[in-house]
């Protein structure tokens, strides 16, 4: 019985594939890429913000000085001392007071100027401009225009006197009664601008066949305004109260173009104690913790006041 040989594999037969590598590579979803693209603008921010807000809290509860190279920690001393000290009672009142009085007026002003020019008006565009233009400037520069018409012989007194009212005329900056006054004037003149812009774009943004629903309604103007456009103005009205209380409640500029805190200290405002005590006097630790107090006071009013908007809005 003669066995049967295998051939020899041809060579145009078929070469068996290679056995795939069970090893997984390892691919970076887009999202992580892009975060990786933010990094060189995190670094800096993390560094000249966070990480010295963290030291500033830090030295809050210590006596350090701002020059030694130790610095003892003293806990809630300096947060006691905030509160036993009139002039630091004062600038906490002095702070409040000109937040609360140059938001409500500012908006106040900034909605009834944007209901007054969001119409077809040849000079609309000159207007806005002109309204705006004061937020545009620096607060400094603005504060010692101001201290120029607050003057004895300023534009002011000169305008009251050619009124018939010459007994009026005074040092507004140095009196002790309108001292305050005359910051919040300057505040309100400065910030008047911005809320009218953020109004402005909300006002732009409501569809104009709800105003002309509601008018062959029946609808008045005031009742228009109430039931119509100012609940359609919520998202523009929480802007436009957050930003001006953060800037009202960090108020430096005005206060040191035209009063520098006098006189008597009456104008002194939370930030230019933390000047003062940290860069004049030295005390670099009761300066911080009167800094992180406003930064706290400052987080508070802010965020109470967006739940606030927001909760009525999705309620």
């Amino acid at each position: 019985m003669t066995t049967r040989q295998s051939s020899p594999p041809s060579s145009t037969q078929t070469p068996i594939p290679p056995k795939k590598s069970t090893r997984r590579r390892h691919y970076i979803p887009k999202t992580r890429i892009s975060r990786l693209w933010a990094l060189p603008a995190l670094i800096p921010v993390a560094l000249l913000r966070y990480i010295a807000v963290g030291f500033g809290a830090y030295y809050a509860f210590t006596n350090w000085n701002g020059l030694s190279v130790s610095a003892d920690f003293v806990g809630m001393d300096n947060f006691v001392r905030i509160f036993s000290d009139e002039v630091a009672l004062r600038s906490i009142f002095n702070t409040l007071i000109l937040a609360a009085c140059a938001v409500l007026i500012s908006n106040t002003l900034g909605m009834i100027l944007a209901n007054a020019l969001n119409r077809d008006l040849k000079t609309r565009h000159f207007l806005r401009a002109l309204f705006f233009a004061p937020f545009a400037i620096t607060s400094l520069a603005v504060a010692y225009v101001w201290s120029f018409i607050f003057e004895y012989n300023g534009l002011l007194n000169q305008f009251l006197s050619a009124i018939g009212l010459g007994e009026w005329r005074r040092l507004w900056t140095a009196d002790p009664e309108t001292a305050l006054w005359t910051i919040l004037v300057v505040m309100v003149w400065q910030t008047t601008g911005l809320c009218m812009i953020i109004y402005l774009s909300g006002l732009q943004g409501i569809p104009e066949e709800i105003n002309e629903a509601s008018e062959l309604d029946g609808a008045g103007v005031f009742k228009r305004f109430r039931y119509v456009t100012l609940p359609m103005l919520r998202p523009a009205i929480v802007v436009a109260v957050a930003l001006p209380t953060i800037m009202s409640l960090r108020v430096f500029d005005q206060v040191i173009g035209l009063t520098n805190g006098g006189p008597a200290q009456v104008t002194e405002t939370l930030v230019t104690q933390f000047y003062r005590q940290a860069f004049a006097f030295g005390n670099y630790g009761y300066g911080a913790a009167i800094a992180l107090l406003l930064t706290v006071l400052i987080g508070i009013i802010a965020v109470a006041q967006v739940l606030l908007l927001r909760g009525k809005d999705e309620n």
